[in-house]
């Protein structure tokens, strides 16, 4: 007979990433503990959800929620490790910043940040799992605002526009303007362009 986990009599922690794709900016990582007395209408996976959307959403999550937390990994540390590697990273400081501790950790996609806490990986999950597509969001929007300060301190690439994406505009910015610190080295189009 198995053990059956009552997902509402223990602390579960949903756990999801934003901008592991750019060419610029850190990777951000969220970690959310929902509130189950203070359910939240139209939580979604962030990609499905317009930048309104999740702008609005965003500070409901923050108000409503146990415990949230936000952290990065940067430049610097996806160029040294890798961005699978970095993404761990900011997921487990993510998880290690929570003011309440959870027992269970569910995280989006493939693997599981090594916290110390028990924790299972499911692809998809920011569809499947509120609390995974409440930590979306908040790694979404708080790293969408970090690239507008980047845009700010080199507003010739784009950043607000494009996030660091790799898009037409990005490219040819990047070929016009060379690369600047915010560029993540590792990544093929800028190591190309540092080796011309």
């Amino acid at each position: 007979m198995g053990i059956f986990i009552n997902q509402s009599a223990i602390l579960v922690c949903g756990v999801d990433e934003a901008g592991r794709g750019p060419l610029a900016g850190p990777v951000s990582a969220a970690a959310v503990i929902l509130d189950a007395a203070r359910p939240i209408a139209g939580l979604n996976d962030s990609k499905k959800l317009s930048e309104r959307q999740r702008e609005k959403l965003a500070p409901v999550v923050r108000e409503r929620a146990i415990a949230w937390a936000v952290a990065y990994a940067s430049v610097e540390e996806i160029d040294s490790l890798n961005i699978l590697q970095a993404t761990l990273l900011a997921m487990k400081r993510a998880v290690l910043a929570l003011s309440v501790q959870p027992q269970l950790v569910l995280v989006d996609g493939l693997y599981c940040p090594q916290t110390g806490i028990p924790g299972e990986a499911i692809v998809k999950g920011d569809g499947k799992v509120a609390a995974i597509a409440a930590a979306s969001i908040l790694a979404k929007t708080s790293r969408d605002a970090l690239m507008l300060q980047l845009h700010d301190r080199y507003p010739h690439y784009g950043f607000a526009i494009h996030k660091g994406y790799p898009t037409a505009a990005h490219l040819a910015a990047l070929r016009e303007h060379g690369v600047c610190a915010a560029h993540r080295r590792s990544f093929r189009p800028v190591r190309e362009l540092l080796a011309v």
